[in-house]
């Protein structure tokens, strides 16, 4: 069914891509980067469906040709950490087809991109019928009317005046120099530098250090820019994302609708899946297990189980009419809830506690290696150094050349000492090159991102505890007129049957990592909690009621039942 997912990023030189290089992957094509030379090519890539670009009134035409357009943005900018371009990468219903998905795209990207003044690139992927998506790269640089670039930040100098500082872009100062305001400059006062108009410094007899004029960090950014930058226009873009996808499934026909606020906003308890990725799908029909993967699993697991016992406690609290038998069966029913929200809680304990063992051995090993190779780096600079003096050092100076040559050989012994330590942490992992430490790495990210992820599932399953005792106590507190003995009785025979559902339910969500010792101590704690022992009375000697068990047990295979 339709879900969603809008994920947005930035396409920068700093983060080592280039547009040109992103425009070739996701139209499946061939184009050479005019910044730098290199020719990418993509031809062989296969799922691309439909491919389009769309322009604002005041871009040049020849920029439909997506080489000249993202090489036109590739020639603007100058900086080696310059931002290119913003990529969205969106999921497409697959309750729709090719032509409802172009509707669908055209729509969204010129009301939100194209109206606004950005060119947009946009190509939809579908390589196996079960993952449609589309990648929209869209400008970063706002278009002037005469389709040339703006600018997007501005120098920014600091002026004073009467000992107020403002900043004023190179345009603005030549009005505010007429008001008496003045640029500040470094100047020398002593071996320390600080920053006065020349007015002042020329009265205090001061030479300036400089000709560069203090100005703010960052420069002033373009306000279209500077909004389009901002987390406030990315909520309207995801929001606008999700109202325009229903729109089309609801001309389709279909029933299917997303959200794109989360499940905290819309009060839903569950949580939420993380992204797989191709990599960890395609380990998983390599037959390996991915960490994302089977964290997925896990998660899918526990929100089904905790759908089945709201759905189940509605049922029981909407027939409660303050009868004994109905207590009973709301309180054993709360009861199993909070069994099961205990042996989670002491899952997920375990499963922290597991990894952070596992992590407080491998860190500190990462670090030991981490320290290696930047002593390694450090020793073989002084070695280069000493190699060169000595080369440059006259053959006559025979006492320099022996001491030049004695610390080279000392630091060549320390460097193959440390790289003997750093091929045995190597060995350790089962890697024999540097590069091989870097999966190690990502697998120790990866961790901690479940660590996270294992915190906010105890935290979920703890505040289900918490909401489960508090209407536990309710209902006690509604029982005090009842018969206490005829309650216990009554909940004693609801008691196996509800215990044994407990551990069944919890059978099916965890398979082969159910621990009957979990259960066990989740049911001590639950027991504790509830002050069972305490509060239990003493029941008449009375023969076992008639009554049948409730509807709930009547299973085939239910041994307790059967009995």
């Amino acid at each position: 069914m339709a879900i969603y997912h809008l994920e947005a990023k930035v396409v920068s030189r700093g983060g080592g891509r280039s547009a040109v290089a992103a425009a070739a992957y996701m139209s499946c094509s061939q184009i050479k980067n005019d910044y730098d030379g290199v020719e990418h090519d993509y031809t062989r890539k296969q799922g691309l469906v439909w491919q389009e670009i769309f322009l604002p009134e005041h871009a040049p035409p020849e920029w439909s040709d997506r080489s000249k357009l993202w090489n036109a943005v590739e020639e603007n900018e100058k900086t080696k950490d310059s931002r290119l371009a913003r990529e969205f990468v969106v999921a497409l219903p697959i309750e729709m087809g090719k032509t409802q998905w172009q509707k669908l795209l055209t729509e969204f990207i010129k009301e939100n991109f194209v109206a606004d003044g950005m060119c947009a690139d946009v190509c939809i992927h579908d390589t196996d019928g079960h993952n449609p998506h589309a990648h929209i790269m869209v400008t970063v640089r706002p278009l002037a009317e005469n389709g040339q670039w703006q600018y997007k930040t501005e120098k920014e100098y600091l002026c004073v005046r009467n000992g107020e500082e403002m900043g004023f872009t190179g345009a603005e100062f030549r009005q505010a120099q007429k008001e008496g305001w003045e640029k500040q400059y470094p100047y020398m006062l002593g071996r320390k530098k600080e920053y006065m108009t020349p007015s002042e410094a020329q009265a205090r007899g001061l030479e300036r250090a400089s000709k560069t004029p203090k100005s703010t960090r960052f420069g002033r950014q373009n306000p279209i820019a500077a909004r389009w930058n901002s987390d406030e226009q990315l909520v309207l873009w995801r929001s606008a994302w999700a109202d325009v996808t229903n729109r089309h499934l609801e001309r389709v026909g279909a029933e299917a609708r997303i959200d794109h606020r989360s499940h905290a906003e819309r009060g839903i308890p569950e949580q939420p899946t993380i992204h797989e990725g191709v990599t960890a799908r395609a380990m998983e029909q390599q037959g390996f297990i991915a960490d994302r993967c089977e964290l997925n699993r896990q998660i899918k697991a526990d929100n089904k189980l905790l759908r089945e016992l709201r759905s189940i406690y509605e049922k029981i609290a909407k027939a409660v009419r303050n009868t004994v038998p109905a207590i009973a069966e709301a309180l054993e029913s709360l009861r199993r809830n909070m069994l099961i929200f205990r042996y989670q809680i002491l899952h997920t304990k375990a499963n922290r506690r597991s990894i952070k063992n596992t992590l407080a051995d491998v860190l500190p090993v990462l670090r030991q290696y981490s320290d290696l190779v930047g002593q390694i780096k450090t020793l073989s600079r002084e070695r280069k150094v000493l190699l060169e003096e000595k080369k440059a050092t006259p053959v006559l100076n025979i006492l320099k050349h022996r001491e030049l040559a004695k610390g080279i050989a000392q630091l060549s012994e320390d460097i193959e000492e440390l790289r003997s330590e750093k091929a045995m942490i190597l060995s350790r992992f089962e890697k024999t090159e540097d590069q091989g430490m870097k999966e190690v790495k990502n697998w120790v990210t990866s961790m901690e991102s479940s660590l996270r992820r294992l915190e906010q599932t105890e935290a979920k399953y703890q505040a289900e505890l918490d909401a489960a005792l508090a209407q536990f106590r309710e209902l006690t507190t509604e029982a005090e007129s009842m018969d206490k003995a005829e309650l216990y009785t009554q909940r004693q025979l609801l008691r196996k049957l509800y215990t044994q559902d407990a551990r069944s339910r919890l059978k099916e969500a965890h398979g082969n990592r159910y621990n009957i010792f979990t259960m066990m101590e989740a049911e001590r704690d639950v027991d504790d909690l509830l002050l069972e022992e305490e509060k239990k009375p003493i029941p008449p000697m009375q023969e076992q009621p008639s009554e049948s068990p409730p509807e709930l047990w009547k299973k085939p295979g239910n041994r307790e039942y059967e009995r």
